[in-house]
């Protein structure tokens, strides 16, 4: 019996320097001629940082707290994932066409990449970021089951990649620190998943302010109930289960797999993280950004934000 080609696993493309999955780097052309309405809100940040997890928040703040509303699609059809496309499935784009407003966007682009439409428009962004070494492992889980990236080999050489910048939307470093630059001019609500782990209903009320709504305590409960990680992982509206499995295989690795703040422990090895940890501090120099590697403990750098 002949073997079938995999139809994905292709190489990255770069665009300007950033590499890319392949189909998403062809979503970009189309994705320039982007006008956004004045009340969208993007979502922004880079790979495996809570993307979802803030995307389902934003969602049921929209629709009230109603959960019934909030089930009347999977999240990557209700918040449209700006560059997404895969062979068979409509591209964010096209989605993005038939979402009635106010519509929640989506997107892991970084700056150089991103439609300048939204900048120059002011368009809100909530962006999240997550501790680096936490993201670099669940990337991986994530290149395993999500056959749109290219094979990502073992964990040792995939991390290797990760620190220099090699995977799909770029560095990581670059990422994180040109959005949190951009929110001393541009209206960004600049988040980290490890504060939300900590004290979700704390973190829901910044982003009510943010987005000039309110809601009662008895909802925003409500809401931090229903978008904790274990309510999530088993709504199919959230889990990314309703994904064919020729693009995510869910056996290899769900696609939300344990979202805990310092499951890297559980995988780096002693010498990876002292690697790790002295380029991380080379890249890092002159920050006045930080990020937590668990909770309670600071990473490195200058705190520059609330305790956690």
């Amino acid at each position: 019996m002949e073997l079938v080609q995999d139809t994905y696993r292709y190489p990255e493309e770069y665009v300007k320097g950033v590499p890319l999955v392949k189909f998403f780097a062809e979503a970009l052309g189309p994705l320039q001629s982007f006008q956004p309405q004045p009340d969208d809100l993007l979502i922004s940040t880079y790979p495996k940082s809570g993307t979802t997890w803030v995307s389902q928040i934003l969602d049921m703040i929209y629709q009230g707290g109603d959960l019934e509303k909030c089930h009347r699609a999977p999240i990557f059809i209700r918040v449209p994932f700006l560059e997404f496309k895969v062979p068979g499935l409509p591209s964010g784009f096209e989605t993005l066409k038939e979402t009635p407003a106010p519509r929640l966007l989506k997107t892991h682009l970084p700056l150089a990449l991103l439609p300048q439409s939204l900048l120059d428009q002011k368009i809100k962004v909530v962006y999240v970021a997550r501790n680096a070494k936490d993201v670099a492992v669940s990337y991986y889980h994530f290149h395993c089951m999500a056959k749109v990236h290219p094979d990502p080999g073992t964990w040792d050489s995939f991390l290797e990649k990760f620190m220099a910048g090699k995977v799909s939307y770029g560095s990581w470093y670059q990422h994180v620190h040109e959005w949190w630059e951009l929110s001393r001019t541009h209206p960004v609500l600049y988040l980290f998943y490890e504060d939300i782990k900590e004290n979700p209903k704390r973190e829901i009320w910044k982003i009510l302010e943010f987005v000039g709504r309110s809601l009662p305590e008895e909802i925003v409960d409500h809401i931090a109930q229903h978008t904790s990680f274990e309510e999530m992982k088993k709504n199919p509206m959230t889990n990314y289960t309703t994904v064919p499995e020729d693009i995510m295989d869910h056996d290899v690795s769900p696609f939300m797999r344990r979202g805990k703040a310092g499951d890297w422990k559980t995988t780096f090895t002693v010498a990876q993280n002292e690697r790790f940890d002295a380029d991380y501090a080379e890249k890092t120099a002159g920050w006045d950004l930080s990020f937590c590697s668990r909770l309670g403990v600071v990473f490195s750098g200058n705190h520059s934000r609330g305790s956690v």
